[in-house]
């Protein structure tokens, strides 16, 4: 049985770090063929102190925190790599919960020779019991917020573009290189490229689940996802074949202000955007009823529109401006 290093790069999480902790005692792999690696970047709450109090409770479960001086997720997961010990690297996340049966669905897609690096879906829950989080998670399992990611929105397993974290063999570092540390974020869709570019396979199982902690109010969600728009582009100047179409979302934003100018000489321009608006609004509509009845939820009605929107203006501003800025 393969010995397995999980790598999780780590700042500020207080709040969810015992979580992952208490998934990853509980999983049915073999804990003596296990081991945590955080890469901390040097948090300021009480993170360290819940990892000490962690380990000192569960010593069977070999545990390590390594420097991150960075503070950057890349280096994090460089760090944690060049310290981890195992033949299998699952990458998890300070804000995932991973299901029982994780690291061992993991290890037997690889063993199974299914991808080069495997991963499966996200249950995304709520981060508080407050409207703004509820409908924040609504969105994020939603083609009209997330596009087409399998791994948001499941379906049967397939090789696809991009897993979450991921799983493989250290041996794959060796053959396409480390996590790239000029990336803030998108760093795992980046090193995903590259497996594809070299030969290798993604591959998408819906019965490798985890739990992901959405952010809680609409001003953490926007700069989520404008830390996603704008590393988005930066990659896509790396890999400019890896543009899709859900990337035409910043297309999308900016068509607003340009059909506005436009529309102050062509009266055609002022009833476009008119048109524009009116069927961005029905479909964030539709979207907000669907779930509000679907969940039960009535704040989703206004809620799940406003996150969308959030997600797409954030998301679409940031790449535009990242594309025409140095």
């Amino acid at each position: 049985m393969p010995h397995v290093s999980i790598i999780v790069p780590c700042y500020n999480e207080q709040e969810t770090i015992c979580q992952l902790l208490d998934a990853l005692y509980s999983q049915n792999y073999p804990l003596q063929e296990m081991e945590v690696v955080i890469a901390d970047g040097q948090s300021t709450d009480n993170t360290l102190q819940e990892i000490d109090l962690f380990q000192r409770a569960h010593p069977e479960l070999s545990l390590r925190v390594v420097d991150n001086p960075q503070r950057i997720i890349p280096a994090g997961l460089n760090q944690a790599l060049a310290a981890a010990e195992g033949e299998i690297i699952i990458r998890l996340d300070a804000h995932s919960i991973p299901f029982k049966d994780y690291v061992k669905r993991c290890v037997d897609a690889i063993q199974a020779g299914l991808g080069d690096n495997v991963g499966g879906q996200w249950v995304i829950q709520a981060g508080s019991d407050e409207w703004q989080a509820r409908s924040i998670a609504a969105a994020a399992a939603h083609p009209l917020g997330v596009g087409d990611a399998r791994y948001r929105l499941g379906g049967r397993a397939q090789e696809v573009e991009t897993v979450p974290f991921g799983a493989f063999q250290i041996s794959l570092v060796d053959q396409v290189g480390n996590f790239n540390e000029n990336l803030l974020t998108n760093e795992d869709y980046e090193f995903n490229a590259r497996i594809r570019q070299s030969g290798g396979k993604i591959w998408f199982d819906p019965a490798i689940r985890s739990k992901y902690i959405a952010r809680k109010s609409f001003y953490d969600l926007s700069k989520q996802y404008w830390r996603y728009g704008f590393w988005k582009a930066r990659m896509l100047r790396r890999f400019p074949g890896e543009l899709r179409w859900r990337q035409l979302a910043g297309a999308f934003v900016i068509s607003f202000p340009l059909l506005a100018l436009l529309g102050v000489w062509f009266p055609f321009a002022r009833w476009l955007l008119g048109l524009e608006v009116v069927v961005y609004l029905l479909a964030l509509i539709m979207t907000g009823v669907q779930l509000a009845l679907q969940k039960r939820d009535v704040a989703l009605l206004w809620g799940v529109p406003l996150a969308i929107a959030t997600m797409h203006f954030s998301w679409g501003t940031a790449f535009i401006l990242s594309l025409v800025s140095k």
